[in-house]
């Protein structure tokens, strides 16, 4: 897909894997991908493979979560894991320190860099896709690579 066909927001993402080393490629489905379940459908993958981009509130300050789209964060042992307490951002916030929609998170691109841990049931997978900044936008990675590009810490979140 050319550049001109993917939103502005979309367009950093790219850049930004670029930046990083990945070949920036970002594809834009015609069906809706804003759940992990709708972006696995849409692929043909398991959903274990799809990368949900999460912000929490650790001790009040953002982070990160890349977590697999067959889990769910277990905010308890998780926070505990990261020596605080852990809680899910308001949307607004998420919208603020990512500069991206909900359901179209990215792992990278965001206005400031957030502190990323990822998780590491994601390396079950050969291939991993991730949202690409702006909903139904979607990108290939792989675990090794996502954990590069994101300078993310490996950890288990459920």
């Amino acid at each position: 897909m050319s550049r001109a066909q993917l939103p502005p927001v979309a367009c950093r993402v790219a850049d930004t894997l670029i930046a990083r080393g990945h070949h920036g490629v970002i594809l834009r489905q015609q069906t809706p991908t804003r759940t992990a379940a709708d972006a696995a459908r849409v692929l043909g993958v398991e959903v274990g493979a799809i990368t949900k981009s999460l912000v929490f509130l650790l001790d009040e300050n953002p982070v990160l979560l890349l977590v697999s789209g067959a889990h769910e964060v277990d905010l308890t042992q998780t926070g505990a894991r990261l020596e605080g307490t852990l809680t899910r951002a308001p949307a607004a916030l998420v919208r603020e320190v990512t500069g991206q929609p909900i359901g179209g998170v990215a792992p990278v691109g965001h206005p400031t860099n957030l502190p990323t841990w990822v998780d590491n049931a994601l390396a079950r997978h050969q291939e991993l896709w991730a949202a690409g900044g702006h909903p139904n936008t979607l990108f290939r990675t792989s675990f090794r690579e996502l954990v590069r590009i994101t300078a993310g810490l490996p950890i288990d979140v459920d």
